[in-house]
């Protein structure tokens, strides 16, 4: 009998006769207030059962209508992949029956995809470490509602949550010109990513609204005709993807190389395993039963149309990548980490809008902001300090009036709890300000001096690094309000003098 999922004893000659094939489908939520064919609220987090409407649950007599905003963010992302937009589309049902789908149909499109072709570029590491560019090549992408969740609990019981059926979808489907897991996750990045710059949906594959469905199959090398294909569904994680596309790679050359045969079906991962499990053999393209849904009219998006969408849309990645290189004169290494999420770069421009210091804004977002993400575990777009407030800051370290060491680790704090501050006032309520009164300085450097003359003998003698003691008595004496710099320079001219 064949393992469930590929055994160890898989070798790497074994597994090196096989070329592995992937196509991608990738589901995601779009941002719209309401859902695709009603008036229900489109709201992740709402309590269970309270988003719908008759029409979400499809009882008879009630008729969908098309959510214009669903249509113009499908094109919106055609657009962004070089797609060719489909000016005439026509919505199908596609028969199918689960008790999270009420209506026992999905409305979906078949014959006229919004969006046809296209390509999504990616750069990736392959398993030698060797750098990728390549274009992943779209098949189509397509309209189509959300069908309701199952939630199991265990025991035998499922409860129905209907609040998420009738939530607008785009499918992104790839040709099968992936080769590795890698290609595959640099994909699903840059997809999330692009969802992201275009606000049509938030990414956030822990709570499904970007969801992916795997399909692999394998053949010899210099084979022409594909391999049966295994579906594996509703993928939620970037990293488990790969997992998942690694243990049945070697699932299916176990199998073909035992002599048995790969049946087309759908798997699902079981993610604390790391091996996949079949759940139902795959319905074929017949079995849906797709025809014209007779409640809705087609779909016409006119030139004028797609030319005012074509007009609105934001910068993507690349164009905000060369903006921060060019323009604001960011390295290479900076302008990549900001322009990788949208609301970096968009707080980015934003502080810059109120200082030219534009490497000093790139550190503060790359240093304290992201550490300070990180450590209360918030998303991006949840920074709370605005861009002006960032600025003040900026440009206070930039007087000399505060040290960058003070602002971050004194000032900000603060700032992050009272935003309604300013960073000045903060100093000065800390009595953070620093002391650049060089009269006044001076006095204490020569207290220091007087008060350690052997010392200043061994620095004369050679010893510099007790400049540093130096330097931190002064700052001692000031109560930490000396200027550092203007310190080291009126110290290293008072211990010039030979012995």
């Amino acid at each position: 009998m064949v393992s469930e999922t590929a055994e160890k004893t898989v070798s790497a000659a074994m597994l090196a006769k096989y070329e592995l094939v992937i196509g991608l489908e990738v589901h995601c939520q779009l941002l719209t207030a309401t859902k695709i064919f009603a008036a229900d609220s489109n709201q992740f987090g709402s309590d269970p059962n309270t988003n719908i409407s008759v029409i979400t649950l499809g009882h008879p007599g009630t008729l969908p209508k098309l959510n214009r905003k669903a249509v113009e963010l499908a094109v919106r992302m055609g657009v962004a992949c070089q797609s060719a937009i489909t000016q005439y589309n026509v919505f199908a049902r596609k028969n199918y029956f689960y008790p999270d789908l009420p209506k026992g149909y999905q409305l979906s499109q078949d014959k006229t995809p919004v969006c046809v072709g296209g390509r999504v570029p990616v750069k990736f590491r392959d398993a030698s470490g060797n750098l990728i560019e390549k274009a992943v090549f779209l098949h189509h992408i397509h309209l189509e509602e959300d069908a309701g969740k199952s939630i199991h609990d265990g025991d035998w019981h499922t409860s129905l949550d209907y609040n998420r059926a009738g939530t607008p979808l785009i499918e992104m489907v790839t040709d099968p010109t992936i080769r590795s897991a890698e290609e595959a996750a640099a994909y699903l990045t840059e997809v999330r990513r692009l969802v992201r710059y275009l606000d049509i949906c938030d990414g956030n594959m822990e709570e499904g609204s970007l969801r992916c469905d795997v399909n692999i199959s394998v053949r010899l090398w210099g084979q022409e005709e594909f391999g049966t294909k295994v579906e594996i569904k509703n993928m939620n994680s970037i990293r488990n993807v790969q997992r998942a596309i690694d243990t049945e790679f070697r699932r299916q050359v176990e199998t073909v190389e035992n002599g048995g045969t790969i049946v087309q079906e759908t798997r699902m991962f079981d993610a604390n395993t790391g091996l996949t499990y079949g759940m139902r053999m795959k319905e074929t393209m017949n079995d849906y039963r797709y025809f014209p849904d007779p409640d809705l009219s087609p779909v016409i998006i006119s030139d004028e149309w797609l030319s005012t969408i074509r007009a609105q849309m934001p910068a993507l990645p690349k164009e905000r990548f060369e903006k921060l290189l060019n323009h604001y004169g960011l390295p290479e290494y900076d302008a990549t980490l900001i322009a990788d999420v949208k609301e970096l770069a968009d707080y980015f421009e934003a502080v810059c809008q109120q200082t030219t210091n534009y490497k000093a804004v790139s550190n503060w977002i790359m240093g304290p902001v992201k550490a300070h993400l990180t450590e209360k575990s918030l998303r991006d777009g949840q920074f709370s300090l605005s861009a002006g407030r960032l600025s003040e800051l900026i440009n206070l370290v930039d007087s000399g009036k505060v040290s960058f060491s003070t602002a971050s680790q004194r000032i900000f704090p603060v700032l992050i709890e009272q935003p309604e501050k300013s960073p000045e006032q903060v100093a000065q309520e800390q009595n953070l300000l620093q002391n650049s009164n060089t009269d006044t300085l001076q006095t204490l450097v020569d207290e220091v001096l007087a008060a350690w003359p052997d010392k200043v003998k061994e620095y004369k003698k050679g010893k510099k690094g007790l400049l540093g003691l130096f330097v931190g008595e002064v700052m001692k004496k000031s109560k930490g309000s000396a200027d550092p710099k203007l310190t080291n320079e009126l110290l290293q001219k008072a211990l010039s003098s030979p012995l």
